[in-house]
This record gives C-alpha cells, sequence and structure tokens, in this order.
C-alpha cells in the first residue's frame, strides 16, 4: 500500500513545479510580444534596401559585358570546396525540440556536403555544447563577435585546419538582446573571407518565425547572393498539424495574439515601389559595391530576430504542455491518495470490527 504522506509530498512537489512552468510560460510569451514587434520593426528598413538594389541593378552593370562575370564578388559563383554554415540555436533549454531539430537539420546539412571541407560559426550555447563534442576546433577561434576579423586574418595566414569540419567560432550570450551591430560584425567577417575565396558558400540555418503557429526550420544560403529580395533555401522542415495545434492552444491560453509577418512583407513592400527615376548622388555601381554588403548583414541580421521569437515560442508551447501534464499527473496522485486513504479506512474498521467480534 502506498504510503499517503509520500504521495501528499509529491503532490506538493508536483504543485510546485507547476506553478514554475505556468510562470515560465507567462515569461515567454511576453518575450515573445516583443520579439515579434523587433523582428517587424526591422522588416521596413530591409524591404527598402532591398527595393533600392533592385533599382540599382537595373540601372548599373553588375556583370561585365564582355566575359560575363559579375564586378561585384559577392556575386560570383564558385565551385563548393569550402563551405561556411552558421548554426542558430537558443542559449537555453526547456524549449521542446526547437534545439534538437535546428541540430538535426545542421546535421542533414553537413551530411549532405560530405566530402567537403566545412567552417561552423556556432551561434548559442546548445548549438556550441552539441558541435564542441563532435568536431575540433579551429586553431584559431574566436569566442564573441569582437575578435571575429582578427582571428579570421590569423587563420587565413596559417592555413591549417583541424578537421574537415571545423568549429571556427563560438557566439554565446548574444540572442538575449539581438543588435545590428553585432549581425553587421558577424556579416563583415564572413564577407571578407568570401572575398577572399577562403570560403566558396555561406549557409545559415535557424527557425524562421512566420507566427506562432507558423514556423519553417531552413537552411538558407546567404552566399553567393543569387537573386536579390529572393530567398535561397536549401532545406525546409514544417512543423506537424499537431505542433501547430499545441501552440495554437499555448497561444491562446497565454493571450497572445496569432499575429503573422507575412503581411508586414506585403506593406513593406509597398515603400519604394513607384516607378520614378532616381538621381544618384554617386554612380549606381559605387552604391551598389556599398549596399551589397549590408544585404549580407541584413539577411543575418533576421535570421537572429526570427530565431530568438520562435525559440521563446517554442519554450511557451513546452511550458504549456508541462503545466497540462503537472495538472493530470496531480489528478491522477490525488485519485491515488484517495483510494489510499480510503483503503486505510476500510482496514481500520474491520480490524475494529474483528476485535468487537472476538470479545
Amino acid at each position: 500500500m502506498p504510503n499517503i504522506l509520500d504521495i501528499r509530498r509529491r503532490i506538493r512537489s508536483v504543485i510546485n513545479t507547476r506553478q514554475i512552468t505556468k510562470a515560465m510560460k507567462m515569461v515567454s510569451a511576453a518575450k515573445l510580444r516583443r520579439a515579434q514587434d523587433r523582428a517587424l520593426a526591422a522588416r521596413p528598413y530591409a524591404q527598402m534596401l532591398t527595393n533600392v538594389l533592385k533599382s540599382l541593378v537595373a540601372r548599373a552593370e553588375i556583370y561585365d559585358p564582355e566575359t560575363g562575370e559579375p564586378k561585384h564578388p559577392l556575386l560570383a559563383q564558385r565551385e563548393e570546396k569550402n563551405i561556411l554554415l552558421i548554426v542558430v540555436t537558443g542559449d537555453k533549454g526547456l524549449a521542446g525540440a526547437f534545439n534538437a531539430n535546428i541540430i538535426k537539420a545542421a546535421a542533414r546539412f553537413l551530411a549532405s556536403k560530405a566530402g567537403k571541407n566545412i567552417d561552423i560559426e556556432a551561434v548559442g550555447r546548445k548549438g556550441r555544447d552539441f558541435l564542441r563534442r563532435r568536431y575540433p576546433a579551429a586553431k584559431v577561434q574566436t569566442q564573441n563577435l569582437a575578435e571575429l576579423a582578427e582571428s579570421v586574418e590569423t587563420e587565413a595566414a596559417t592555413g591549417e585546419r583541424a578537421g574537415t569540419i571545423q568549429i571556427v567560432g563560438e557566439h554565446v550570450g548574444i540572442l538575449g538582446k539581438v543588435e545590428f551591430s553585432q549581425a553587421s560584425a558577424l556579416a563583415e567577417a564572413v564577407i571578407r573571407r568570401y572575398c577572399r575565396e577562403e570560403v566558396d558558400s555561406v549557409y545559415v540555418v535557424f527557425n524562421e518565425f512566420k507566427s506562432v503557429i507558423a514556423q519553417r526550420l531552413i537552411v538558407e544560403q546567404v552566399l553567393p547572393i543569387e537573386q536579390i529580395g529572393e530567398q535561397a533555401v536549401r532545406l525546409v522542415e514544417e512543423p506537424t498539424e499537431e505542433e501547430k495545434k499545441r501552440a495554437k492552444e499555448a497561444a491562446v491560453s497565454a493571450g497572445v495574439g496569432m499575429r503573422t509577418t507575412e503581411g508586414a512583407d506585403d506593406a513593406a513592400a509597398q515603400f519604394g515601389t513607384s516607378q520614378v527615376d532616381y538621381i544618384y548622388e554617386q554612380s549606381p555601381e559605387e552604391l551598389f559595391r556599398a549596399l551589397l554588403p549590408k544585404y549580407v548583414s541584413i539577411q543575418i541580421f533576421r535570421g537572429l530576430l526570427e530565431s530568438v521569437a520562435a525559440e521563446h515560442a517554442a519554450r511557451m508551447t513546452a511550458m504549456d504542455s508541462a503545466t497540462s501534464n503537472a495538472t493530470d499527473m496531480i489528478d491522477s496522485l490525488t485519485l491515488v491518495m484517495n483510494r489510499a486513504r480510503q483503503a486505510k479506512i476500510t482496514k481500520e474498521i474491520i480490524e475494529i470490527v474483528s476485535g468487537a467480534a472476538a470479545m
């Protein structure tokens, strides 16, 4: 027979756990709203920059008329021998399968590029810890964005690799409050390596956030730039209907709106779309050369922002499920406790009646 005191102690423990998971759910819901606002606020600038670049493409010669080769090095396409992969995960756990799914997608991408030299930039503690256990670190490795440029130059000078797949950078703690300067520093180092032909292509794996129930895990090609304004998606993983249903229930219970960022893209696209002839202060070629690196920075910045929003949405859903499971466990334990108490009372009554009959 189970001990009633032990069951009561277990129920109190589960009740305390439920209070924690419920509080974490509400905290994630509040952070999700702010992350959504930041992602939406960055859309108009990114769309306007895209529109300007499209306008410049129509007015500038970006390809050599004789050879057909692109004049800007970020447009040059080469045979993939050296690849740079940016893996964006979270710094914390308790977010369900959020980090595990990103790591699995990165593993599938690495398997698809077997036999090629791959450098990994790990953004986020969870991805960093996982990759550390499986792949060696480069001889010169970055611990933060401030050291990135110097380490790239040092590694280029030595030319030594720790393995076919190696970790060249770790960026932990930058997702708490993503700043454009951080994404810009990472983008500058990536662009520098690409222009020096140290890498032939650059990919980023992250969770693309559209709404609480509309997220997808993608591997997007950042460099070389194939077409301005179009995502070069190489791998896509959509959530299941069951996952969408749980996310919707968690959002409704937490009071989070079902806003989507897709409408923001359409609204932002209306800026600068009028058919006008721009007067450029510099030549279109100079402006195109100066703005194209910013386009790469915006892509990486968008990936970081949307990954943060997706992480909070995943944690909110996970904590909602944990709260529901705790409630079910409390009900189950209460039923077991009542049965044990009833059995104890019945046993005592039988003992009393048996004693009275014996007298």
